[in-house]
C-alpha cells in the first residue's frame, strides 16, 4: 500500500504526486510590457490570468513562456479553476501552469485536478502555490485506461451540459407558454362565450351606473372595455419615517407589507412592523382578502408587479411604495391575470413616470388604464382554464426536470 493512499484503488493503479508526473510546474509573473486587449499582428500570444470569465483570457502579447500543452489552475480569486491549454501562452498574476509528462494523459489530469482542487471564492482564502500544488497526491491508472476514463467522463460532461442547456430552454419555453395563455385569456380566446351569461355592460351599470364604457368587442359582444378607475378604487400606502419600523412584533404594532413582499404570492419572510398610530384609525389602510397589492414605486422592469392578498396570518397594513386596488367588478384571480398581462407587455413601465432610479405609477396614471371586462361567470371559466393549463405545464416541466 502506498504511503500516499487516500482511498482504495485498483491494483494496476498507483498513487503519486503531481510533481512526479509533471515536466514543469510554475506560476505566472507580471503583466507583460508588450500587451493588447485584442489580438493583433504583433500581439497574437494569449495572456491568461486567474478567473473563470472567458476561461481566464486577459489579453495578448508577443512572446509565450509556456509552449507545451498544459493545464492552468487559478491560484487567486476563483481558486482551483482549471483549464486545458493547447497552444503557446503567457500566464500572469501567479496563475499556475502544469505541463504533464508522457506518463499521464492531459485530459485525465484535467479531470483529476478539477476534482481535487475545489473552486473557492474570496480573498480571505489562502492562495495556491507551486510548492503546495506540487505535492498534490493523485491516483494514476495505466495510460490507456486514463484515456478511456477521460473519454467517458467528457462524454458524460457533454450530456450534462446538454441537459443544462435544455433546462434553460425549457424555462424559456414555459415562460413563453404561460405568457401566451394569459394573452389569449385577455383577448377572450381561451374559453367559449355562453349566450346565457349576463353581459359585462349590464353588470357594470348595475354596480357603477356612472362607469364609462369605452367600447364593446364586436367579436365577443358580452365583453366591454372601460377605464380602470371606473371599476376599482385605489388606496395608497401609509408613510412613516425609516426609524419607525421594527423587525419584531410588539403590542400596538402591525405588520407592514411593502414592495419586497410582492411576488407571485405574498412573501412574508421579511416583514416590517410599525405603530398602528400611523394608520390614524383608517381601516382602509388594512389589507383584506381579495385585495390586489401593486408595487407602484420600483425599478422600471418591476413597477406594476402585483399580488393577490389571500388569508394573511396576521393583520397587516401596507407602505407608501405600494397601492391597493379593490374592485367588485373583476374577480381577484382574473384581475391579477390582467395586471400580469400588462406587466408582461411592458405597459406599466411605458406609462410610469421616471425619477433617477425609480419608476412611479400614481393613481392618476392608473386611472386611465383601459381594462377589458368579460361577464363575471366567464371570468370564472377563464380562471379555471388558465389554472388547468398552468398545471399541465408545471407537470410537464417537473417530469422533464426529474
Amino acid at each position: 500500500m502506498s504511503h500516499y493512499q487516500h482511498f482504495n484503488i485498483p491494483d494496476s493503479w498507483e498513487w503519486t504526486t503531481l510533481d512526479d508526473i509533471s515536466n514543469h510546474i510554475s506560476a505566472g509573473g507580471d503583466k507583460p510590457s508588450v500587451f493588447a486587449k485584442i489580438k493583433t499582428d504583433n500581439c497574437h500570444i494569449p495572456v491568461y490570468s486567474n478567473g473563470t470569465e472567458n476561461d481566464g483570457l486577459y489579453g495578448y502579447t508577443n512572446n509565450a513562456s509556456i509552449f507545451d500543452k498544459a493545464i492552468t489552475i487559478s491560484a487567486r480569486g476563483t481558486i482551483g479553476f482549471c483549464c486545458k491549454r493547447t497552444n503557446p501562452y503567457l500566464p500572469i498574476v501567479r496563475l499556475l501552469s502544469v505541463v504533464p509528462s508522457s506518463l499521464i494523459d492531459i485530459d485525465y489530469l484535467l479531470i483529476v485536478l478539477s476534482s481535487f482542487t475545489t473552486i473557492k471564492e474570496g480573498s480571505s482564502i489562502p492562495q495556491l502555490t507551486v510548492p503546495s500544488i506540487s505535492q498534490l497526491v493523485i491516483p494514476i491508472p495505466p495510460l490507456n485506461e486514463q484515456k478511456i476514463i477521460a473519454a467517458k467522463v467528457n462524454n458524460l460532461l457533454m450530456i450534462i451540459r446538454q441537459v443544462d442547456f435544455f433546462s434553460e430552454e425549457l424555462q424559456t419555453t414555459v415562460s413563453i407558454a404561460k405568457s401566451k395563455i394569459i394573452e389569449l385569456a385577455m383577448q377572450g380566446k381561451l374559453v367559449p362565450q355562453h349566450p346565457a351569461d349576463e353581459p359585462a355592460a349590464d353588470m357594470l351599470r348595475r354596480i357603477n351606473p356612472k362607469a364609462r364604457i369605452i367600447t364593446d368587442n364586436p367579436h365577443y359582444p358580452k365583453w366591454l372595455c372601460t377605464y380602470l378607475v371606473d371599476i376599482c378604487g385605489f388606496e395608497r400606502g401609509i408613510t412613516f419615517p425609516s426609524e419607525a419600523k421594527r423587525y419584531d412584533k410588539i403590542p400596538g404594532y402591525i405588520a407592514c407589507l411593502r414592495t419586497a413582499n410582492v411576488h407571485d404570492e405574498v412573501d412574508l419572510s421579511s416583514l416590517w412592523y410599525i405603530s398602528e398610530e400611523y394608520l390614524k384609525g383608517n381601516d382602509a389602510k388594512k389589507l383584506k382578502a381579495g385585495d390586489i397589492l401593486m408595487s407602484t414605486a420600483n425599478s422600471k422592469e418591476l413597477v406594476g408587479r402585483s399580488v393577490i392578498i389571500r388569508n394573511l396570518p396576521e393583520s397587516a397594513t401596507f407602505g407608501g411604495f405600494v397601492t391597493v386596488l379593490r374592485t367588485q367588478i373583476l374577480l381577484p384571480e382574473f384581475f391579477i391575470l390582467f395586471l400580469k398581462y400588462k406587466t408582461l407587455k411592458g405597459d406599466f413601465s411605458k406609462i410610469a413616470t421616471q425619477t433617477t432610479n425609480i419608476a412611479n405609477l400614481n393613481t392618476k396614471i392608473l386611472s386611465t388604464v383601459i381594462t377589458p371586462i368579460p361577464p363575471r361567470v366567464e371570468q370564472s371559466r377563464i380562471i379555471q382554464r388558465v389554472n388547468q393549463l398552468f398545471s399541465v405545464i408545471d407537470e410537464i416541466e417537473a417530469s422533464l426536470q426529474s
